[in-house]
């Protein structure tokens, strides 16, 4: 049972890391740390994070580790509070001397760490969703997932290709929701797009039908987008089934982009369009792909070990710890700032969210590209076809 204290993996036996200096390497070992909503409202997000970074370091120390040294990961379960993740980020650097942080689950509690990472010069590769994480550029601060602003893009663009401008808005008022609902009506303009009805929701609703009976009678009304993580969307989509709202296209964030929404959404998820990892869709990309075979073999490591399926959340995670991991190789050293330095370098990498570039001005290093239009069909994902 996993409990709110430290969740420490001591990968390395023997290991000596009395008197550590700052960025400094034990004999044999090497600190990342890592905070997570493990537990709480956000934990179908931190929990497969948890187990890919606990899955992977494993597989990293069996195999000799990098550049011949263990990682020891340092994992703190913020439970989702904003105010635990920055007291655990304070511990990580003034205790536990990482060298470097993945982690970060929620906008909200990433947000919190930044200032603490930054003023101790630590890379801070987060796994939050929204752009504010990296806009405007922090130093120390990067990410792995896309961002809402791409979502809005993603979602624009499809709706684009169908003829449907007028557009209904329904979004949660937590970080991730308030985020996307602020940069959908920025870009909205851009993609001939008008917003005719806008509304929220609070993070503890239980019924959002009012407000999707507000956007039902709202006249010319001919899609809707849902803004949000959580439990939330789920309601949402289940709500609009009952009020009989199928006829008018509904897409969803990439903060449903789990099994668990569509479980949690039932029959009424059907038809739900929403933009995506391609490691959702994995086993029917095509061989050509560049991301098909770091995707299904992600997909068969992560859920022959947990017997769970995978998530784009835990995708994040092994993104974010392998490119701090390639960054460290290049580094050939234990030094934050060296380290920084390389993971800003990073071009080319392959990773389970699309192919990564990042430069000095783009801390994400994604483009447009790498969201799938998806499609819940049959109780699955489904890809959808260009120009359907």
């Amino acid at each position: 049972m996993k409990t709110k204290a430290t969740l420490k993996i001591a990968l390395a036996a023997g290991a000596m890391s009395l008197g550590l200096a700052h960025g400094a390497l034990a004999q044999n070992t090497v600190k990342i740390g890592s905070v997570l909503s493990v537990t709480g409202p956000s934990s179908f997000l931190g929990e497969p994070e948890d187990k890919t970074l606990r899955l992977y370091v494993d597989k990293i120390n069996a195999a000799g580790g990098v550049a011949g040294k263990k990682i020891e990961l340092v994992i703190y379960d913020d439970g989702g509070d904003a105010n635990k993740a920055r007291t655990f980020a304070t511990r990580l650097i003034e205790d536990d001397k990482v060298i470097a942080m993945v982690g970060g689950t929620t906008t909200g509690t990433t947000m919190a760490m930044v200032p603490v990472f930054e003023d101790a010069k630590v890379p801070f590769i987060s796994l939050a969703g929204a752009i504010e994480v990296i806009d405007p550029v922090r130093k120390f601060v990067f990410k792995t997932p896309h961002t809402d602003k791409m979502a809005c893009e993603k979602i624009f663009e499809d709706l684009k290709r169908r003829n449907l401008t007028k557009i209904g808005m329904i979004s949660g008022t937590d970080g991730f929701g308030a985020s996307m609902r602020a940069q959908c009506l920025k870009v909205a303009p851009t993609y001939g797009m008008q917003i005719v009805s806008d509304e929220t929701y609070g993070p503890r609703d239980s019924d959002m039908t009012a407000q999707l009976t507000k956007i039902k009678n709202t006249a010319g009304v001919q899609a809707v987008v849902n803004p949000g993580f959580g439990q939330g969307p789920a309601i949402v989509t289940r709500n609009y089934a009952q009020l009989g709202m199928n006829n008018i296209p509904f897409y969803q964030s990439h903060g449903v982009a789990s099994k668990s929404f569509i479980e949690l959404a039932g029959a009424a998820a059907e038809g739900v369009r929403l933009p995506a990892a391609a490691l959702l869709v994995g086993d029917k990309l095509p061989e050509s792909d560049p991301q098909k075979k770091v995707v299904t073999e992600y997909k068969q490591t992560y859920e022959s070990a947990t017997k769970q399926p995978v998530s784009t959340f835990g995708g994040h995670a092994y993104d974010g710890l392998f490119i701090l991991v390639e960054a460290m190789k290049r580094a050939n050293s234990t030094d934050s700032q060296k380290i920084r330095d390389e993971i800003e370098k990073t071009k080319g990498f392959v990773g389970t969210g699309g192919i990564v570039n990042m430069s000095a001005t783009d801390h994400l290093g994604l483009d447009l590209s790498a969201f799938r239009m998806l499609e819940i069909k049959n109780g699955d994902w489904s890809l959808v076809a260009s120009g359907s």
